[in-house]
């Protein structure tokens, strides 16, 4: 393998490598927000494709935008940007994060040779056969857009300073003691906070102090005990230029993916539940549209994706692995709780108001909106007689 220091002749340099990378990942962004707006257009208001020949169309657009985004801006540049990727790698100190890395950039390379391979034979434009060929490689596309900002940022050298100006042990144990007291006070605001190549989390605060704002770095869970102050600075971006740079975060889920994601479940929204509501004269209109914000299964009605989207939330926030986020994530599981209790009362008061069999009174009688207007050939009304003064008698 040629050393990043002695390129061979021809071969792209390190900033065209990232520079693929990049371009490549801010095409197939704008090529999904188009395809989610054509798909849009061939669903009807609950979700379900009604013009399935349409959406077919738009992800075959889809596919085939990519793979010109892909040939255009990363073909050229894969296996040199994994190279660089991977001897990046293999400079980096132990952390827990590393083994996954290496096995994202292992799909990549098995991406990248399936979509050589592919394009080796190419098909007739605008063929069955071409779209066929599109659609199998739009997972690994999809890939190296979802997953190519681990390779540039391993291969960008630039981006992995390590902290070039640390404290003594005696200015690290002041400014430490220094910002304790000011979280026991309420008086450390904490406003952005990264993980570091070596899996440290890095959280910036201001340390306000007798009117006065000092940017500090802190190096650990600052809801925990045993965190610390690695540097002040005048402003954030002094600290940007010394502190470890950030690497890409984690995933809840990682099987996750932006460019897959599933055909959205039909569903009907709480406007239109609460418009059957009011526009119903039954107890049963108003029961049915209870029972559908209740309902549970595949199509799941809102209440049911309220909980779930608690539930996921208290997922989200315990895999934080914070205290404030283990402390959030039993907040929002517990109210995750109280909305399934509160759905199966809602549940249950529905079916009672169902089973009452009544209908709105005659007398909650409408008031119309629109008045009739007279027809063209109707003579309009005579005006009013005009109001005159009365005459004075004279004597």
């Amino acid at each position: 393998m040629t050393p990043a220091s002695s390129p061979i002749p021809g071969a792209p340099v390190l900033p065209e490598l990232v520079d693929g990378a990049r371009d490549f990942r801010l095409r197939m962004a704008v090529i999904d927000r188009e395809t989610e707006s054509a798909l849009d257009l061939t669903r009807d208001r609950y979700g379900r494709t009604v013009h399935a020949d349409a959406a077919a169309a738009a992800r075959a657009h889809r596919s085939k935008a990519a793979v010109k985004a892909y040939t255009t801006h990363l073909a050229p540049y894969t296996d040199a940007l994994l190279d660089a990727a991977r001897r990046a790698l293999d400079d980096l100190s132990p952390a827990r994060h590393l083994t996954g890395w290496r096995n994202v950039l292992d799909a990549l390379a098995t991406s990248a040779a399936e979509i050589r391979r592919a394009l080796d034979r190419p098909t007739a434009p605008g063929s069955a056969a071409e779209r066929a060929q599109h659609a199998a490689l739009w997972p690994h596309l999809a890939a190296w857009a979802d997953h190519g900002v681990i390779a540039d940022h391993l291969a960008d050298q630039n981006k992995h300073h390590q902290h070039k100006a640390p404290l003594t042990d005696e200015e690290q144990r002041m400014w430490t003691e220094r910002a304790q007291a000011a979280q026991r006070r309420g008086a450390l605001e904490r406003t952005e906070s990264w993980y570091a190549a070596d899996g440290q989390p890095i959280t910036l605060a201001h340390l306000i102090e007798d009117g006065d704002s000092t940017v500090i770095a802190l190096q650990g869970d600052p809801d925990a005990p045993g965190w610390w102050v690695i540097g002040h600075f005048a402003h954030e971006y002094e600290a940007g230029k010394v502190l470890p740079a950030p690497v890409p975060p984690g995933v809840l889920r990682p099987d996750a993916s932006r460019y897959n994601r599933p055909e959205p479940v039909p569903e009907m929204s709480l406007q239109e539940l609460i418009r059957s509501v009011v526009e119903g004269q039954s107890a049963g209109d108003a029961s049915e549209a209870l029972l559908s914000a209740t309902q549970r299964g595949y199509h799941a009605g809102p209440m049911v994706r309220l909980q779930e989207l608690l539930e996921t939330g208290a997922q989200f926030a315990g895999a934080l692995e914070t205290v404030q986020g283990r402390q959030i994530a039993a907040r929002l599981a517990a109210l995750g709780r109280q909305i399934e209790f509160l759905t199966r009362e809602v549940e249950d008061a529905a079916e009672e108001l169902g089973a009452t069999v009544a209908v709105l009174p005659p007398h909650r009688t409408p008031v119309p909106r629109a008045y009739p207007r007279p027809g063209l050939t109707t003579t309009p009304a005579p005006p009013p007689p005009q109001r005159t003064q009365p005459t004075a008698h004279r004597p």
